[in-house]
């Protein structure tokens, strides 16, 4: 297997030049990091040349770096039935880029691009309805970003006086800002409340 993707790597490497940056085997797949601008054009290939045929787009997800300047890797991960091979797709996008939609080439890429804009932020250029999936509409920031904090902006809870659904800043109890996350198994060195009988 690792004999044909590398030779599937150096037939990607020869006919794509100008938007294959880096190519490597990694646990038994194929990791390709292409241009930004030239992702639309690779996808189209890997679908349509012979050797390649990867016709079915499994996932689109991101990895946040905040320390870099490109602060997100875009992953995109697809499989070929014919050839029976994997391949996963990656380029780096800052902030502020626009990635290519790939939805003219793989449908399905709509649902997985949607994900990614409300999870990340990443805006996609072409989409043909880029709006927030998983989160509400109403939702501030972007949940898997590393900057987000765990806890969220905001609580949603039903107010059963005002007979409605109320957006209420979080509020969190001064004790388990505190916590201290200790193994039970090794024991705290002071004495927890509601264990005052068992220390007698």
């Amino acid at each position: 297997m690792t004999a044909a993707l590398q030779e599937l790597a150096a037939h990607i490497e020869i006919k794509r030049p100008n938007e294959v940056v880096a190519t490597e085997i990694a646990f038994g797949e194929l990791n390709v990091t292409v241009t930004l601008s030239g992702i639309v054009e690779f996808v189209e290939f890997l679908r349509s040349d012979q050797n390649c045929r990867f016709s079915t787009l499994v996932d689109i997800t991101a990895v946040d770096h905040p320390e870099r300047p490109a602060r997100f890797d875009v992953i995109y991960h697809f499989l070929s039935m014919y050839r029976n091979h994997r391949i996963r797709v990656k380029l780096a996008a800052r902030e502020d880029d626009m990635v290519p939609s790939i939805t003219p080439v793989h449908v399905s890429a709509n649902w997985f691009e949607r994900e990614v804009f409300d999870m990340f932020g990443i805006l996609f250029s072409g989409h043909p309805d880029l709006r927030r999936i998983l989160t509400d509409y109403g939702f501030r920031g972007h949940p898997l970003r590393k900057d987000f904090p765990t806890t969220g902006y905001t609580e949603v809870r039903y107010d059963e006086a005002e007979k409605r659904v109320v957006y209420e800043p979080v509020k969190l109890v001064q004790d388990y800002r505190q916590f201290d996350f200790m193994s039970p198994w090794e024991g705290a060195q002071y004495i927890l409340p509601g264990d005052e009988k068992g220390a007698k």
